[in-house]
């Protein structure tokens, strides 16, 4: 018996199909805006998880396309992307749209998607004991990372056996333990933060001040601030990195989310706004916006959205990239 469980299902091996499914025993079924792309022999798999997270069998195979392994299912082809699944659903699925993009739609190659709400609740809980609110108090049970580490390696192990080729996380506060999920790991683990420096780098950028260091900023919560991994990457590619300061975080993000989370949209744009803003007038050439929330709240054609990156563009660029060296056999 489980009372939890979400599946998505992925790839028809002969043909570009893909196909989504997500299956509760309490809620209704989720609707989304991801145009399918269907083909006239579709290969499904049926991916539950129970009330810890872990995976029972799979209900739906296709024999001529997939081969059973223990509780996965083996796929065939070279090129298939193993992901798992991130901070919620939308996030996990707005992804997969820019994977389909990338590959221009028709060409997308094969993949195994792992979403659990299980694991999206502990990422949840992560980042918000890191953001305190204004009263600069914790207002959240703590929880131990190890549990996260844990449930990220089973899913990743789950792909491997799954036939997953490569395997990526697009979820920002997952990759604070990409060394330890990817350690063992038998297929090539993609990190967001090496995508984003190593794309820079080719941009080869000009400051935009005379005799100043190449600057890129990085806008996100706490969590994101403290884990570090953008900086890191960044400054090894030889980019100098500006965070909001103290001031900033207080004063402009940690509001800016406290406005989001009591649905004052008008007041979150104008904090985030400001908080980007005050990145800009130190000279840096872009800011990483490492955060879905803060992606999400400016209105597309902001002015401001044009001097920043999404870093799961980067990483999804990535991954079709390996996918079709991969499909080409280099």
């Amino acid at each position: 018996m489980f009372d939890r469980s979400l599946a998505v299902s992925v790839h028809s091996l002969d043909c570009p199909s893909h196909i989504l499914g997500f299956v509760s025993r309490h809620r209704p079924f989720y609707k989304t805006r991801l145009q399918l792309v269907l083909a006239t022999r579709p290969s499904s798999v049926l991916l539950h998880t129970d009330d810890s997270g872990k995976f029972l069998e799979s209900e739906n195979k296709s024999d001529s396309d997939t081969a059973s392994l223990g509780s996965g299912t083996l796929l065939k082809q070279a090129n298939t992307i193993g992901i798992i699944g991130g901070l919620s659903v939308d996030s996990t699925l707005n992804f997969l749209r820019k994977l389909v993009q990338q590959s221009d739609g028709e060409n997308c190659p094969p993949f195994v998607l792992c979403s659990d709400p299980v694991l999206s609740k502990e990422l949840l809980l992560h980042e918000r004991n890191s953001f305190p609110s204004i009263s600069g108090k914790s207002e959240h049970a703590q929880l131990n990372p190890t549990l996260i580490v844990e449930n990220l390696r089973s899913k990743r192990a789950f792909l491997e056996k799954s036939g997953a080729q490569c395997i990526v996380m697009p979820c920002h506060i997952s990759h604070t333990w990409h060394d330890e999920v990817s350690k063992g790991c038998s297929v090539p683990f993609l990190h967001v933060g090496e995508c984003v420096a190593k794309e820079l780098k080719e941009a080869k950028l000009k400051p935009l001040e005379a005799g100043s260091p190449l600057q890129i900023g990085v806008l996100g919560t706490n969590a994101m601030v403290t884990a570090g991994f953008y900086q890191e990457k960044l400054q090894s590619e030889g980019f100098e990195v500006v965070i909001p300061d103290k001031a900033t975080m207080e004063h402009t993000v940690i509001p800016a989310i406290d406005a989001l989370n009591r649905k004052d949209m008008e007041g979150a744009q104008n904090l985030l706004r400001i908080a980007l803003q005050v990145l800009l007038v130190r000279a840096v050439n872009t800011v990483i916006l490492a955060s879905d929330d803060m992606r999400d709240l400016l209105p597309r054609d902001d002015p401001l959205l044009r001097k920043c990156i999404d870093p799961m563009d980067l990483l999804a660029r990535s991954t079709i990239k390996w996918a079709l060296s991969a499909d080409k056999g280099t």
